[in-house]
């Protein structure tokens, strides 16, 4: 089913940032390896960016909803690509520092997080609403070809060629989002007049309560919150249980993630027949199980590819409920809402990563490597069986 002339701008627009992306997770912490040898400091970039994620998160969703949502993607992709652009040539000419690097992520963190919201919440104004699976299995393929296979060697390339050139490479690939997204058409979401104006406090209370209510979004929105608590315990020590456990060198290691990448973009192209074979209830329900069963199995393995291809397995679960659940919530909530919504279900996701990461590594230190995979799968479980019920009779 072709998806029009706005999807494809959307998809490229989409494309580009995530190009982008994958170039600065891999540049910020090599320049930041160029300043100092302190592990804490680099490790307090990813913190520091997380931390701006969650602060900005539920005023994020206000503006989303109260701003033109075209508008903000263009602004927001125009302004991350000045903000690199100059910060690369800050360093291309000797001036880079760590707390530059801190100020740039950080705005990266929160700009991140206004596109990625206002992109989840234009989709349903740019494709009909049969087309949301497939624009959805489009978008994610695109983003994990950039961000996971060409983004990063990209700018490890680069970055051997000069300090300064993945900064000002990922600059011009966010500049050519915002020129596809300033393409976009200008009646496509958001900036619905909420009158009386109130404060972004009540406004962002709305959409909670709003996502309180709605037995299955709500209930999704909890078992996502689960779910995270469950992808990020075994994550956490990822990397220990690849050297400690399977062998495996840093090369290794990245081979690895490389391979388990693959299964989610199998996991894109067969998310739209699986859902229209099972319904949303049969595939999201069977994905979460599949999570639980590759969760449980890697906890009792040592074998390098076995690891590799239950990773593999493991993402494609992940991109198939990622995709069913965003297609459920553009369908269901109002145009008004979604902003707002969307940063109430995300918050729950970002508080489920933090407790995620701390439960992994107590785990870890208390009963082994394999603990926190035995508890991710048995959380698994958890998200499926809650999950089961809401979803019945099964929403097509």
């Amino acid at each position: 089913m072709g998806l029009g002339r706005g999807f494809r701008r959307l998809w490229a627009g989409n494309a580009f940032g995530n190009l982008g992306d994958g170039i600065v997770f891999v540049a910020i912490p090599l320049l930041a390896s160029s300043l100092t040898t302190e592990a804490i400091l680099i490790a307090g970039l990813a913190a520091m960016y997380s931390g701006v994620r969650l602060l900005v998160v539920v005023p994020v969703g206000v503006f989303v909803d109260r701003l033109d949502r075209r508008t903000m993607l263009w602004i927001t992709n125009a302004a991350r690509a000045a903000l690199l652009l100059g910060m690369g040539a800050l360093f291309a000419t000797g001036h880079g520092s760590l707390p530059l690097l801190y100020i740039v992520f950080a705005a990266l963190g929160a700009l991140e997080t206004a596109a990625d919201n206002a992109a989840l919440s234009i989709l349903p104004s740019v494709v009909p609403s049969r087309g949301l699976d497939q624009a959805n299995s489009r978008i994610s393929a695109a983003q994990l070809v950039a961000d996971e296979f060409v983004g990063p060697p990209l700018g490890g390339v680069l970055f051997a060629v000069a300090v300064a050139l993945p900064a000002l490479a990922a600059g011009g690939f966010y500049a050519a989002a915002s020129i596809f997204f300033l393409a976009l058409p200008r009646r496509s979401g958001g900036g619905t007049p909420l009158l009386p104006r109130r404060s972004a406090y009540r406004e962002a209370l709305d959409g909670a309560v709003w996502l309180r209510r709605h037995r299955l979004l709500g209930g999704l929105a909890v078992v996502g919150g689960l779910a995270s608590v469950a992808y990020m315990m075994p994550f956490s020590v990822l990397v220990l249980y690849a050297h400690q456990t399977l062998g495996l060198d840093a090369a290794g290691y990245g081979v690895m993630l490389a391979v388990s990448a693959l299964g989610g973009l199998v996991g894109s192209f067969v998310t739209t027949p699986l859902r229209a074979r099972l319904g949303y209830g049969g595939a999201i329900v069977g994905s979460l199980a599949l999570g639980a069963v590759s969760m449980l199995a890697l906890a009792v393995t040592e074998s390098v590819w076995v690891a590799a291809a239950l990773l593999a397995v493991y993402i494609l679960h992940a991109v198939v409920w990622g995709i069913c659940v965003s297609s459920l919530r553009q369908r269901l909530v109002p145009d008004a809402l979604r902003g707002r919504v969307n940063a109430s279900s995300r918050v729950l996701g970002l508080v489920g990563l933090t407790f995620g990461a701390l439960a992994g590594g107590l785990l870890a230190t208390t009963w082994g490597l394999s603990a926190p995979f035995v508890a991710s799968g048995a959380v698994f479980l958890v998200c499926a069986l809650v999950a089961h019920p809401l979803l019945r009779p099964r929403t097509e």
